[in-house]
Parts: C-alpha cells; structure tokens; sequence
C-alpha cells in the first residue's frame, strides 16, 4: 500500500481539495484507494457527501476497542473509499502521547488496512503537532500544497529542517505550488524564489480560480463535473508527476538492492 500525507504547517493552502481531487484520481487509474480525513474539521469528509463521525471516537479507535476498517465509508465514486473524520480527533494527540511509542500510533492503526487498498491519502490538519509527526513516519510520500508567499516559504523550511533533524531519508518530499497567480509580482518572484530554493519542487502549479472554489460548492472532485475543464486537466497533471515521482523512486530502490553486495543475481 503506497501511503500518501497531504500536509503543510499552514493552514489554508488548499491541502483538502488536493486531497480530495488526488484521491478521485487515484481510484479513477484504477487503484483501490482510502482518503482519511485526520482533519477535526472535516472538509474532506464533507466534500464527499460523509458524515464526519467515527463511533466510539478516537479513544475507541487509538485503544484497539475498534479497528480503522469498521469506520470505513463508501463514496459515490469507483474504487474511492473514505475514513471519515470525527470532532474527537482534536484529542488524538492526547491519546498518542499516553503511548510508549507516540510517533508510531498511526503505523499501527493501518495495519487492517494494507489488506484492502492500494493507496491511502492522508487529510492532516495543519500546525506540527504528535499527530503530524505520526504522518511524516508512517507515509511514503509528503505532497505539501504552498501558497506563493513568505509566510509559507517559511515553513516549508520549518519542515524540511524538521525531517533533516529526524533524519528520515525515505520519505518523499513533493512540495508544489497552489492558489497562485502569476499576475501578482509577489507570487511571481516569491514561486521562483521557492523554486530556486527547492528544486525538488514539482512542476505543476495549481492557480487561484473559481473553478476550484467550486469544488467545495458542489461537495466533488472537479473532474466529477467538470472533467474537461483546466482545473480537472491540473489535477490530473499533478497525479501523474506524483505517480512518476513514486515509481522514480521505487526503481532507484530496486536498483540499488540488485547492485549492493551480496545480493543475488
């Protein structure tokens, strides 16, 4: 199972509908996908038509009194299934930090679901926290949605010294540009300063316009109901550097196994 976190310590850099429209995506290809909405507000959940309850809540869930697969909810989309989030995953920090191992809990409750799907995106709430540290170890890749200005700039340094200082090599970065317009001076000098600074960064940019406020409007995926528009085109695009990105890196992986010493031929 290949395991996604969209997150950024600042909140509002459209990190929900890069969820949602990644997940639809996903599924779309053909892959069985979760999206988790680890987010107290539930936007994700909301956008998909869900009600955002969890029974028993999150002490149930982190206590083992239930499992993650018992909350899941279908959605009216092919192969796209949702863990709906709950107002009492504000108190899932507490329930972590009551653990030996705080930063391994969200490791452990996925366990039921490699079982089932190919694909889990993580929905995370903003600001660094047990809960975000839990997303930064259990995904293979971090997609980190940035708003062309200084403030985010900053914590995208913010996280990469935070990953530097855990010294966790395998997680994939993806940083990439969102609500920007080009037009503005400062989101044109602020995006190439970032990009100058982070060449990591991927290539496609999602730009501030109605079309993606509609997303929340009409509760769907952009391509739901508006499939050949430029906002579907976008997100597509950006599923498939992600996706070129991921199997990049599963190849270097192989690569590297078959040339180390020892290793059979």
């Amino acid at each position: 199972m290949e395991i996604l976190g969209v997150y950024n310590i600042k909140g509002g850099v459209g990190k929900t509908t890069t969820a949602v429209n990644l997940a639809y995506r996903s599924a779309a290809d053909g892959w069985r996908t979760l999206l988790w909405d680890l987010d107290p507000q539930g936007a994700a959940t909301y956008i998909l038509r869900r009600k955002a309850k969890v029974r028993g809540g999150v002490k149930d869930l982190v206590r083992g009194a239930t499992e993650t697969i018992e909350h899941v909810k279908s959605t009216d989309y092919p192969n796209l299934d949702l863990l709906p989030a709950d107002f009492s995953y504000r108190y899932m920090e507490g329930e972590f930090v009551e653990k030996k191992k705080p930063a391994k809990q969200l490791i452990k409750l996925m366990t039921p679901l490699h079982r089932r799907y190919a694909c889990l995106i993580m929905d995370c709430a903003p600001g660094m926290s047990v809960v975000a540290e839990n997303v930064l170890h259990a995904a293979d890749a971090l997609i980190v949605p940035l708003t062309p200005s200084p403030l985010s700039a900053r914590t995208l340094r913010q996280l990469v010294g935070f990953l530097e200082q855990r010294r966790w090599p395998d997680l994939l970065l993806l940083p990439f540009l969102s609500m920007i317009d080009r037009r503005r001076s400062l989101h044109k000098v602020t995006a190439e300063e970032l990009r100058a600074e982070f060449p990591e960064m991927l290539a496609t940019e999602v730009p501030y316009g109605a079309a993606f406020e509609q997303i929340a409007v009409r509760r769907a995926p952009v391509e739901s109901f508006a499939p050949r528009s430029v906002a579907a085109d976008i997100y597509r695009a950006l599923w498939r550097e992600i996706d070129q990105r991921l199997q990049a890196r599963s190849s270097a992986a192989l690569s590297r196994q078959v040339d180390a010493p020892g290793a059979p031929i």
